[in-house]
């Protein structure tokens, strides 16, 4: 058994994942209707769901009870980058909808669904996560709740004897080696979903909302590989694609699959202490980037926006676009702090040009049938940047050291 298992880890992650990916494609084909494939999918979101609040839990508090050395420059770096990030994104699709303007055929409303009222709101309920209860926020995975709490349990752990600690220390670390374990198994999980996908999903998305997706697709695109790059070579003042290339190997694979941020925390946090970062500083800025970094959000709000009010026939102009980018990049912060995710921030920005809700409560039901591709994009482009500006911060810092920046 034990020979088998280090058969298995001599594998590069890559190659095993990329098998389960192809296998899991093949099988989706061949026997759609083995469902039971699917519960290897949902034991490995489960898994990473389960295991990423407590693992930043542990993580910040022991790291800021044993730290020597403050990292705020660095944090403030990515906070700056990820904000940046979103709001760029956001233009980038405001232009890209007024250059490709597309109009909706609407599907019926998401009756269901309850958007909220404005961008104060929003920011509201974001505000209002940073203090819920701990335990209910490491229930709800509420990250914003259990960054607070373990930064000001880490604070004041600071002052414990050296014993506290080292068990602070101690529980950290059987946690970060339960998330390698999962990780490992990702290769099994990634087939079972891409089975589901498979199985479950035809063409028909493509046929019918085809431009829309590639106008959504395309502006990812353009962030993860234009935007993006030149925030990084900003940091770094070397080649960015070795980088990003690694990132989106590495994070933005299994997050396509698993279409959960939250999941991939322990994913780039594992990627991030094999490339060396400073565990003090990843520990805060990789959870802290789940919900703050929403380029593929500000993405989904805006050109779904944008379609609506071709599809009404309002006219946009530049100023007028420039409010929606910047209500967009707000709004899109704040994503994770609302069920329903990004699709139920489009009637507030819809709003803006004074469309009713009954036609943009449609829009969001046109983005939940285009959902299986769009939020797999979405979360991969979020949760891959995530990685990119928070490991590209760092070496910044490497780099004003004087220190070698190798990836």
């Amino acid at each position: 058994m034990n020979h088998f298992i280090k058969k298995w880890t001599d594998i590069s992650l890559i190659k095993r994942i990329l098998g389960g990916l192809i296998i899991g494609a093949v099988l989706g084909i061949a026997v759609p209707r083995a469902s039971g494939i699917t519960v290897l999918g949902d034991l490995f979101v489960g898994a990473l769901k389960a295991v990423a609040p407590i693992l930043v839990f542990f993580l910040v508090m022991s790291s800021l009870s044993n730290a020597r050395n403050s990292h705020g420059g660095v944090i403030r770096t990515v906070i700056i980058l990820y904000m940046l990030s979103t709001l760029l994104a956001a233009v980038i699709a405001v232009f890209a909808s007024m250059a490709f303007p597309i109009e909706l055929t609407l599907a019926e409303a998401a009756e269901d669904a309850a958007a909220p009222g404005g961008v104060l709101e929003v920011l509201q309920t974001l505000i209002m996560n940073v203090v819920a209860n701990p335990v209910s926020s490491l229930a709800n995975a509420n990250y914003l709740g259990i960054l607070a709490w373990a930064v000001l349990l880490g604070i004041a752990f600071r002052s414990a004897g050296e014993h506290t600690k080292q068990v602070l220390q101690d529980i950290s670390s059987g946690i970060s080696t339960l998330v390698t374990w999962i990780i490992d198994l990702a290769p099994f999980g990634i087939l079972g979903l891409v089975f589901g996908t498979v199985s479950t999903s035809g063409l028909d998305i493509f046929t019918q909302y085809g431009l829309l997706l590639v106008l959504l697709v395309g502006c990812m695109l353009v962030v993860t590989f234009i935007t993006n790059p030149v925030l990084v070579y900003w940091c770094i003042r070397k080649n960015p694609f070795p980088l990003i290339f690694k990132c989106l190997k590495r994070s933005a694979i299994t997050a396509f699959f698993t279409r959960s941020s939250a999941a991939n925390i322990p994913v780039n946090m594992e990627v991030c202490r094999e490339m060396g970062m400073d565990k003090d500083t990843y520990s805060v800025t990789i959870p802290l980037g789940a919900t703050i970094n929403m380029d593929g959000a500000a993405i989904t709000i805006t050109v779904m926006t944008m379609a609506a009010a071709h599809t009404m026939g309002v006219a946009v102009d530049i100023p007028t676009a420039i409010i929606l980018s910047v209500l967009a990049a707000l709004s899109a912060c704040g994503a994770s702090g609302v069920a329903g995710g990004s699709l139920l921030l489009i009637p507030m920005a819809c709003s803006l040009f004074g469309i009713p809700d009954d036609i943009s409560m449609q829009v969001v039901g046109v983005g939940f049938i285009i959902g299986v591709v769009q939020d797999s994009v979405e979360t991969a482009l979020n949760s891959s940047s995530d990685l990119l500006l928070s490991i590209s911060a760092e070496l910044r810092q490497w780099r004003k050291e004087g220190r070698e920046i190798e990836i």
